[in-house]
């Protein structure tokens, strides 16, 4: 697939998000997706790697347990020649818990096979998630 064709993919998941669709999220990751978060801290459930589309599941409900979306947007995409996309989004959230809220940039790096995404890595403000978990 072109990087046209993947950046659209990418704009889809996105959409598909934003709509609480996580079935037309997983109609475009392999069986085998590779999922991560480049964070790793105890008190965000949805940090660390997941395999597969049950994994991709197990993600989404972590984000939703934690607390509502208040802001995804994408801002900016660009792609490589091999197809692989890479997007700057500006994202916020409030977590239920602690009522603190969150406001970052985010960056989402995704790798492709046959039109799907197979490979996904996201990076975050990990101290900023990590103090809005804290009581």
């Amino acid at each position: 697939m072109s990087a046209e064709q993947n950046t659209e993919t990418a704009r889809q998941m996105y959409e598909a998000f934003a709509s609480g669709d996580v079935q037309a999220i997983l109609d475009r990751v392999t069986d085998d997706v590779d999922w991560s978060t480049d964070a790793a801290i105890p008190s965000a459930p949805w940090y660390g790697p997941r395999q597969g589309k049950h994994g991709v599941v197990s993600f989404f409900e972590a984000i939703g347990k934690t607390g509502p979306v208040t802001e995804f947007t994408p801002l900016a995409y660009a792609s490589n020649d091999d197809g692989d996309v890479l997007v700057f989004i500006r994202y916020a959230f409030t977590v239920t818990a602690t009522g603190k809220q969150v406001a970052m940039n985010m960056h989402h790096y995704w790798k492709f096979r046959d039109g799907q995404v197979c490979y996904v890595r996201s990076s975050e403000d990990t101290a900023q998630v990590a103090a809005a978990l804290t009581p």
